[in-house]
């Protein structure tokens, strides 16, 4: 997977809006200002950061190489990982889904109605 495929991806999503962290070199993926998915290069490999629940994050750190703490957001949340890696990309796909659902769950309600999730 490449990073512009996975940011389509992540661009489909109700209420997706893209900018760019000049600091970081990545494109922050956000739902009305909530920040769920970061699309960047680490050691010049695609990659995406990530949040998930801390015992979720713990796990895929276990059991797979290619995920790991995010350098600049809380490593307890966020964990990064390479798109180029062996992690399947569906398993990719649903990380994205679970980080917008938390994004979304962080929403007012009526913020929620008018993306009609």
């Amino acid at each position: 997977m490449t990073n512009s495929e996975l940011l389509q991806y992540c661009m489909s999503k109700p209420g997706a809006e893209q900018s760019v962290h000049s600091d970081w070199k990545a494109t922050q993926i956000k739902v009305a200002d909530v920040l769920y998915a970061m699309v960047h290069e680490v050691q010049e490999r695609p990659a995406v950061s990530l949040k998930t629940s801390p015992e979720l994050a713990e796990l895929l750190r276990q059991k797979h190489e290619d995920v790991f703490p995010s350098a600049h957001l809380n490593k307890a949340h966020w964990s990064t990982v390479y798109l180029d890696g062996n992690l399947p990309d569906s398993q990719i796909y649903y990380l994205v889904d679970a980080s917008y659902q938390q994004a979304l769950g962080l929403l007012p309600e009526q913020t929620r109605q008018q993306l009609s999730v």
